[in-house]
């Protein structure tokens, strides 16, 4: 359907070499999306007020990014279920990352986030059954 393009890009930095732009490494670029899948995650988390599981996620963004991540305040959720899975939804894609690049720490942070998330869910559609 496509042809392929048989001529080099015309888009050149004048005076630049290629080694003057910044590259990052794969794993760099993983650690670099895994920070930001748990900092989701954390914000979420925070917003259902789980203080324990969020400090845990806090502590492997400080270890990804080296810095103190932001906080989302606390609020009263009318959709808790809904929070819920979205949480189970970020943790999903964190430990896609977290495997992606063998860490261990972060992958199995990740799969107890989404077995919480899980089981909160599947409470909370028991009890809107009864």
């Amino acid at each position: 359907m496509y042809e392929p393009i048989r001529t080099k890009s015309v888009v050149h930095r004048v005076g630049a070499a290629p080694s003057d732009y910044p590259h990052s490494s794969r794993g760099e670029a993983l650690d670099i999306q895994l920070a930001g899948h748990l900092a989701a995650l954390l914000a979420v988390t925070d917003e259902l007020g789980l203080d324990g599981a969020a400090a845990e996620i806090a502590v492997q963004v400080v270890r990804l990014r080296g810095s103190q991540p932001a906080r989302a305040p606390r609020r009263t959720a009318e959709d808790t279920a809904a929070l819920h899975q979205r949480a189970h939804d970020l943790a999903a894609r964190a430990l896609l990352v977290a495997a992606s690049r063998a860490d261990t720490t972060a992958a199995i942070l990740a799969a107890e986030r989404m077995d919480a998330h899980a089981a909160a869910l599947k409470s909370s559609d028991l009890a809107g059954a009864l």
